[in-house]
């Protein structure tokens, strides 16, 4: 495990390698996650994405110890986070924050606004009395809302002004790596754009890392940097976003694509629906885990699982055909 204070200046703030997850059933083991590693660099936003039953809200948990991991490692500024007994684990749950995806059931009915907020303040021991209540009022007018808002209770709110409390709940600490999991997906179209437009802008103002979890590639390509594509546990494709977007590698990642909507009303994009749903984690695929459902399958994909290949700077995919396949449609 190396030392934080050697870590190099320009190492990734988080660099996820090989990480497992088993949850073990009655039905038998279910692989969640399989082999997943990347990585995180300052003040970046990697987007994971993928459909449901992908595992990317495991690897999201799995990184914060909400989930425990069953293998690999994940590197936070140095310290390997999966080595960690608990009590040296609270040490970083400061640092380390999460904003959940339903921000009708993430906030206590209960507590009032500026206790939710305090919560975390009061925890870590950040401010008390009149600086904590200014701290609190500072962070509602940042995501939006009216510091008096302190003195309501969460279902006095629309489901983005409770997201926007979430989002001042994990920045209250201000912590250096933010796990957004799924943060738009149960709020309305309308509210959406608002939400990732107050993350991005938060981003550049506060200069945050984050992992963003979606299953919209559309969304994931305007916000992130660099996108992690999962299929039931296992990397599919991974690199900078604009090349992801620009030229898709993986068969599943033209999928995504394709349902992704296009701004520009010139341009005409072929919506391709995928057969049958995502296998059963209980008994996954032989070799490719998308070979079931991939349009250019043939017999050797069911022989092996694909090594992922660089295929450019930063850009790699697991497919077996990806060379004979660069630059044919889905």
């Amino acid at each position: 495990m190396t030392a934080a204070s050697n870590v190099p200046a320009d190492a990734p703030l988080l660099s996820v390698r090989n990480l497992q997850k088993v949850f073990s059933t009655r039905a038998g083991d279910v692989r969640a996650v399989s082999d997943v590693s990347f990585e995180v660099r300052r003040g970046s936003i990697v987007g994971i994405v993928g459909e449901s039953g992908s595992g990317k809200t495991t690897v999201g948990r799995c990184i914060l110890r909400l989930v425990e991991p069953s293998g690999g490692e994940a590197l936070f500024d140095g310290t390997d986070l999966f080595g960690l007994p608990e009590k040296a684990l609270r040490g970083y749950r400061r640092r380390l924050q999460i904003i959940f995806q339903d921000p009708y059931s993430s906030l206590n009915p209960r507590m009032r606004v500026g206790e939710i907020i305090g919560e975390a303040i009061d925890t870590h021991g950040l401010a008390k009395g009149k600086a904590r209540e200014a701290r609190i009022a500072e962070l509602l007018g940042r995501v939006g809302l009216n510091p008096d808002h302190a003195r309501r209770y969460p279902h006095e709110f629309s489901g983005g002004q409770r997201q926007r409390i979430g989002i001042a709940r994990a920045l209250a600490v201000e912590p250096e790596l933010i796990i957004a999991d799924e943060p738009v997906s149960a709020l309305d179209v309308s509210v959406q754009a608002q939400v990732l437009n107050l993350i991005q802008e938060l981003q550049r103002e506060l200069g945050l890392t984050m992992v963003f979890i979606s299953h919209d590639l559309s969304v994931v390509e305007y916000l992130c940097d660099d996108i992690v594509v999962l299929y039931l546990g296992r990397i599919m494709e991974k690199g900078p976003a604009q090349d992801v977007y620009a030229n898709p590698r993986h068969p599943y990642t033209k999928v995504l694509l394709s349902a992704a909507p296009v701004p520009d009303p010139s341009v005409r994009r072929e919506r391709v629906i995928l057969k049958g749903d995502i296998p059963s984690p209980l008994n996954p695929p032989s070799g490719c885990v998308f070979r079931t459902r991939c349009p250019h399958v043939i017999d050797a994909c069911a022989s092996a699982i694909p090594a992922i290949e660089e295929v450019g700077p930063g850009h790699s995919v697991a497919c077996i055909r990806q060379k004979e396949l660069a630059g044919a449609a889905v």
